[in-house]
């Protein structure tokens, strides 16, 4: 069975920074592409940052500069810093993972967290 676990969401003055973690258990988890995404009440959920099995990292434009995807392979974890943030930045986070970058950045990966709600208050 896969798991993911979250860990590190609360609560944030504007300007602060957040370090959001995730621990999965999945085999071979070295070649999986993963990803944080985050849904604020009454919108859809949207990707905030994705990296694949080489490093590879993309960001939304809401996040960029302020935000950093990074993973720990040895550790089976996923991690997502943000900086700066602001009030539009709370939301529930998931971390996700699926073995193609394509399906993991269109939303439909194999695997969610559970969340983790991240509120920044002005």
């Amino acid at each position: 069975e896969v798991l993911l676990v979250e860990l590190g969401g609360g609560s944030v003055q504007a300007g602060g920074s957040l370090t959001l973690s995730c621990a999965a258990s999945i085999d071979n988890y070295r070649w999986f592409c993963l990803g944080w995404f985050r849904q604020a009440p009454g919108k859809e959920r949207e990707m905030v940052a994705t990296i694949d099995d080489i490093n590879e990292t993309n960001y939304a434009d809401s996040v960029k500069g302020r935000a950093t995807i990074s993973r720990d392979n040895a550790k089976n974890t996923l991690y997502l810093e943000m900086n700066n943030m602001k009030p539009e930045d709370t939301a529930m986070y998931y971390c996700a993972a699926d073995a193609g970058l394509g399906r993991l950045a269109a939303g439909r990966p194999s695997y969610w967290g559970q969340g983790t709600q991240v509120t920044v208050s002005s």
